[in-house]
Formats: structure tokens, sequence, C-alpha cells
């Protein structure tokens, strides 16, 4: 009697980024057929995407094609879509195009957008940073505001166009304030003669109390401290209240800015709207304790996709490290169940928060452990590369950086994507 082989349990994974690559990698030798399916063809280093918008580092030094990184993996197929929604009832994840891929376990790794507080409005002023695309995108509005101030004879203009805000004062818009300020006041004095660049005005708002909100209050005040010895401006407890074509408008100030950044908050996918599953204010899904869906212990999701108490009680940051460990777990969780036992709770070890301020002064919290100054700036550099895939790359950055260090100079100032025209 010939017996019929049974077909291999199907794992779709939606998003390539930290926390689907993860359960990907993790998945392998499990009797599984696993499907990536991703709307980019790249897996992105996200945590510095910034340096890409400020010049500092290429597009390929923090991005890899997925097909590429997956390619020593013949159980995986890579497939290059966008997902529109979920079939629960039938099990499938749709396509924008209307083809669909059935799947027997599902995890959902689908990031986090930009979010504006119910003024999406002002999304084409003040751009944010998620994408390759956003950071080419801001790195041309940049380096074309100095262009153009070059040009420019009207003093109140040329000063808008030489003024540089940021929205927020997280990690991100943190490591943009100072890098622009540095990019300003170190690197393109001696490229201009009409203008002097140092006298270019980054400005850094924040609705709360204090920067860095997420570390400890000394390392904040320290932050602050840097970053207005390096000429940021930081304005604190002012929410913004409108961002349009001529600037943007704090408290009872309006200020004229040509160059507006976003970095003041994110919202989930749409994931949870896809699954109709329960999901906080930012749309992220309340999982279960194992990080599965509520009603559906077939899909799971991790990453900036999800919200959930498992740091003590606290929610677990949206981090690539905790995204990693999400992964690491659901793998887990899948090999698990094929295995007819039961899936342990998720829990979060945190390794630490590390924010660059400049290009040689850095804070790091590791709890008991905190510090700042140069020290922290090389393990903040070394724990990046660290992350970071290939030994090309990582060499590629090292030296980048170490140019950058020595010598105040950023090879990536390429003006692409148009003419010399100022656009939003």
């Amino acid at each position: 009697m010939i017996s019929t082989p049974v077909p291999a349990h199907r794992v779709v994974i939606v998003g390539a980024g930290f926390g689907g690559l993860e359960t990907a990698y993790r998945l392998a030798g499990a009797p599984v057929e696993v499907t990536m399916v991703d709307r980019r063809n790249h897996h992105l280093f996200q945590p510095l995407l910034y340096q890409v918008a400020t010049a500092s580092l290429a597009t390929s030094e923090i991005a890899w094609p997925i097909r590429y990184l997956l390619r020593d993996r013949r159980d995986i197929t890579t497939v290059f879509a966008t997902v529109t929604g979920v079939d629960t009832a039938g099990h499938r994840v749709l396509f924008d195009d209307g083809d669909g891929l059935p799947y027997d376990t599902l995890v959902l790794a689908t990031g986090a957008r930009h979010a504006y507080f119910g003024h999406d409005e002002w999304e084409k002023f003040a751009p944010g940073l998620k994408t390759l695309e956003d950071a080419t995108t801001l790195r041309r509005h940049i380096l074309v505001a100095f262009e153009r101030a070059e040009r420019e004879d009207d003093p109140k203009l040329r000063a808008a166009l030489m003024t540089f805000v940021i929205i927020g004062a997280g990690p991100t818009g943190v490591e943009l304030a100072g890098t622009i300020a540095e990019l300003a006041q170190h690197t393109l004095p001696g490229d201009f003669r009409r203008i002097d660049t140092r006298k270019a005005r980054v400005v850094l708002i924040e609705a709360g109390p204090r920067v860095l909100a997420g570390f400890s209050d000394d390392l904040s005040a320290y932050a602050q401290h840097a970053l207005e010895r390096i000429g940021v401006e930081v304005v604190l407890q002012q929410a913004v209240t409108d961002c349009n074509v001529d600037g943007v408008v704090y408290g009872n100030t309006r200020l004229a800015a040509r160059t507006l950044i976003w970095a003041a908050g994110v919202r989930a996918s749409p994931a949870a709207e896809w699954l109709a599953a329960p999901a906080d204010r930012a749309g992220r899904i309340e999982v279960k304790p194992d990080l599965s869906v509520p009603g559906h212990p077939e899909i799971f999701a991790i990453g900036d996709t999800v919200t959930i108490a498992a740091w003590d009680g606290k929610p677990v940051p949206g981090i690539a490290p905790a995204a990693k460990q999400q992964g690491r777990h659901v793998a887990a969780c899948i090999k698990a169940k094929l295995a007819g036992r039961s899936c342990e709770p998720f829990r979060y070890k945190h390794a630490g928060s590390l924010a660059q301020i400049g290009k040689r002064l850095a804070v790091i919290d590791f709890g008991k452990l905190k510090l700042r100054g140069a020290i922290a700036w090389w393990i903040w550099g070394i724990a990046h590369i660290y992350f970071l895939i290939g030994l090309r790359h990582r060499l590629s950055v090292a030296l980048s950086w170490l140019w950058i260090y020595a010598r105040d100079q950023r090879a990536a100032r390429l003006i692409t994507q148009g003419s010399s025209k100022v656009t939003r």
C-alpha cells in the first residue's frame, strides 16, 4: 500500500523586519514550509535610518535584499507582495492584486507607521522616518535647503531655509537633531561661499517635560545639555498645533522653517483591523501571553504590531532586540505546538537603552549601570555594528564612522530624486 505524504505545516510570515526574520531563522529544522511576505524586497536596519537621512551612511550599508539573506534556506519561499487583509475563516493572507496565500500558522510582523495624532494632513509638511525612501527624501530636502539658501538674497527666506525643526525628542528625534547640528557646524562650512552653515538653527520640540523620556532623569538631563552645547535649541512642554508650508506653530510661537521632521509618535500597521482584534490607542494588537491573537491560536503577532506587558508588568518597548526576542519565542511556540506541547508565556529581557547625541557622545541605560559621553558612544557604535548583517557591511559602517569621527566628513552627501527645486 502506497502511503500519501503528509503535507508540511505552512507558516506564513508577513514582514521581514527584525522579528519576522528572527522567526524564519529559528524555524530551521522544523517540519514546516515557510513563506516570507514583504512589500519591499529588502530588510532594513532601522536604528541607523537617520544616518542615511543625514548623509552619514549610504542606503546599501543598512539594507539587504531579503532573497539574499534567505538564499541558503531551501525551506523558505520569499514573496514580494503587499498584504491588505487576512481571511481568518479561510486561513488566507490577502494581497492588493487580488491574489492570496494559504496558511496553517500566520505570523504578523508588520511594523508601524507615523502617527500624527489626528492631523494626517501634516505628513506632507513634516515627513517621518520609517523607510529608505523616507531617508533619501529627507537627505535630499536637508541638502537642497542649504543649496537654496546659498542662492537666496531675501534674509528671511534664507533663515527659514536654514531652520530645521524636529518634532519629538525620543531617541530618533535626539539623534536627528544632534547629527543635523553637527552636519551644519562641522561638515558643511567649507563647502559654501555665500552662507555660513554654522548659523543654521536646529530646533527640537517636545510636548513632554524632558528629552529621552524612556531614559533615567540624569541621562535625560545630560542629553539635553549635550544637545544645547552643539547648538540644538531644545523646546520642552510645548505641543505642536500646526505644521504647514511656511513652518510650525507650537504654544504661542510661530517659527518659519522649510524643513520639518516628524519623530513624535507611531501607529501600528492595520493588522488589528484585518483581524478585528482588540487593540490599544496606537492600533497595536493586545496579544495573549504567548503572543497569539485572541480568538486565533494559529495567528501570532510580534514587534511594533503588538502591545504586551511582559517586562516586569511593563509594556515591551518597540525596539529591535524586543522584536528579535519575540521572533525567537514564536518560533519556539510553533515547534512546541507541532510536537504536541504547550507554549510558554513570553518574557522580555531588557538589555538596555542606547541613544547617540553626536559623533562623539551617547547615553546608555543598562539599569543599574548608566554611561554617558565618549565611552557610551564607542559602546553604542560597537553594539550597532554587531547587529549589522555581514562582514562587509560592518567594515563599511565602521570605516564611515571613523572617517566622520576623525575628519568631520560625511561621504553620502548626494542629492538625488529630482531637480534643484525644493519640494514637499
